[in-house]
């Protein structure tokens, strides 16, 4: 069965090709429109062109991640009640999601996302019609928990990079190449972790200095 969206298109934010383009064809196969976005920033760029019925976003991107996306939407009152729906492999644990609830996410749910699971949230949250949209977090709020968050998977990270580096010391040859592989992708997430810490301290800092 189609169904269409008479109010608005479902925008999809994801930095991975290979998964933003899945999770497009997944929705538009089942007659959603469908427009897309590499991270927050374009995100907003895009909401400012055409107002979504829902927005489906990953966390862990460059520029603006999906958190620091999703308190931007809730602040303005324009973008407020936009439903959003979040996906994460890296943000798990039941504080991220936590966190997550606290800034006004309808769902969160974890990569690799299961298409069922997916179309039918996305289902409910349509049909559904308007939630109840806690009060956004204040800036000071927010900040701290995003820390907190950005801390936490940067110490995870730096263990699982450590762990790997261990095993690889001892494998035989025709299995490292899996874990190097393994390796060079949390290093990589390690380094855009790091510099979305490194920016939100310089943001904090300028917040102080605001304030005193």
């Amino acid at each position: 069965m189609r169904m269409s969206i008479p109010y608005g298109p479902l925008l999809v934010v994801e930095d991975i090709p290979h998964i933003l383009q899945l999770l497009e064809l997944t929705l538009r196969f089942k007659g959603y429109p469908v427009v897309t976005a590499k991270n927050g920033q374009e995100a907003l760029e895009r909401i400012a062109e055409e107002r979504p019925a829902l927005v489906i976003t990953d966390i862990l991107m460059p520029k603006l991640d999906g958190f620091a996306l999703v308190h931007k939407l809730r602040s303005n009152p324009k973008t407020s009640q936009i439903p959003i729906i979040i996906l994460s492999a890296t943000y798990v644990t039941v504080e991220d999601k936590a966190f997550a609830l606290s800034l006004g996410v309808r769902r969160f749910l974890e990569k690799p996302v299961d298409t069922e699971e997916l179309l039918l949230t996305v289902a409910e949250i349509l049909t559904n019609g308007p939630a109840t949209v806690p009060e956004p977090l204040g800036e000071q709020d927010f900040y701290q928990g995003y820390r907190a968050r950005l801390e936490y998977k940067l110490r995870h990270k730096v263990t699982q990079i450590r762990r790997t580096e261990r095993l690889l010391e001892s494998l035989p040859e025709e299995q490292k190449p899996a874990f190097r592989a393994l390796l060079e992708e949390s290093c990589a997430q390690k380094g855009e972790i790091q510099k979305e810490l490194d920016d939100l301290y310089r943001l904090l800092d300028k917040y102080r200095s605001s304030t005193l």
